[in-house]
């Protein structure tokens, strides 16, 4: 597979950055990440302020010239941070899977899509497309995608930030319960400094751009195939089925 190929070509990049760095819309505020993938809900959330962030978020990631990775919805704070990255010129991949896309996509797609198979084939792509992560407020999915991108840092697989967007404490309890998990001797202290957290969008990718790994583990995964380098491949524009 072509995508796998140039991942393999890109083993060694360290720290989960682009090759070169982006130049936002108006040429200022370059950036080190080429492309961050967003994890959201399919749902709009019951207060504004999840709207509003979801589309500062959009509008940040375009003033940094960065492009979006996202789970291909259209409804939600999917649509909310796509249409605005969009918006804004910037590029926008959705990955989702076939099964999902009557459900999950209205009208145009935005941007372009990658249909795959099934849930794992979508999470892996989409930490293979991207050089940072960032959780907006969302449910199980949102949950499930953080949490799995976290262990695979934890394991040393990639060596991407990643980023909660705490808009109004949303993820407080989360973050209560990591620290009480530190506590109790479930997670390493260094393992807690994977996740990085800020109220606002211009905070969050401030501290994602200034994000250095600290975390080591020391272990050797022999399928090279299946780690998602720090550097992103060129994708095919268009509308591409696995």
């Amino acid at each position: 597979m072509a995508v796998e190929a140039m991942a393999e070509k890109d083993a060694g990049a360290a720290g989960g950055v682009a090759p070169e760095s982006s130049v936002g819309a108006g040429g200022e505020r370059p950036s080190r990440f080429r492309r961050i993938c967003v994890y959201c809900g399919s749902a709009k959330g019951r207060k504004a302020s999840y709207q509003d962030a979801a589309v500062e978020l959009g509008q940040e990631l375009v003033e940094r010239g960065i492009d979006l990775v996202y789970g291909g919805g259209s409804i939600g704070l999917m649509g909310l941070v796509s249409h605005a990255v969009h918006d804004g010129g910037r590029h926008v991949i959705g990955v989702i899977p076939k099964s999902l896309m009557p459900r999950e996509v209205t009208g145009e797609p935005v941007g372009e899509v990658r249909a795959v198979s099934g849930m794992h084939e979508r999470k892996a792509e989409m930490v293979r497309f991207s050089d940072a992560f960032i959780a907006l407020p969302g449910g199980y999915g949102t949950l499930d995608e953080l949490l799995e991108v976290l262990t695979w840092a934890q394991l040393g697989i990639h060596k991407k930030p990643i980023g909660l967007l705490n808009v109004d404490g949303f993820y407080n309890f989360f973050l209560s319960f990591i620290d009480m998990a530190v506590s109790e001797g479930f997670i390493k202290e260094d393992a807690r400094r994977l996740v990085i957290s800020a109220p606002t969008a211009k905070e969050l990718v401030l501290k994602l751009e200034e994000y250095v790994p600290e975390y080591k583990i020391g272990l050797v995964w022999e399928d090279q195939s299946q780690i998602p380098h720090g550097f992103v491949p060129e994708l095919e524009s268009g509308i591409a089925s696995s």
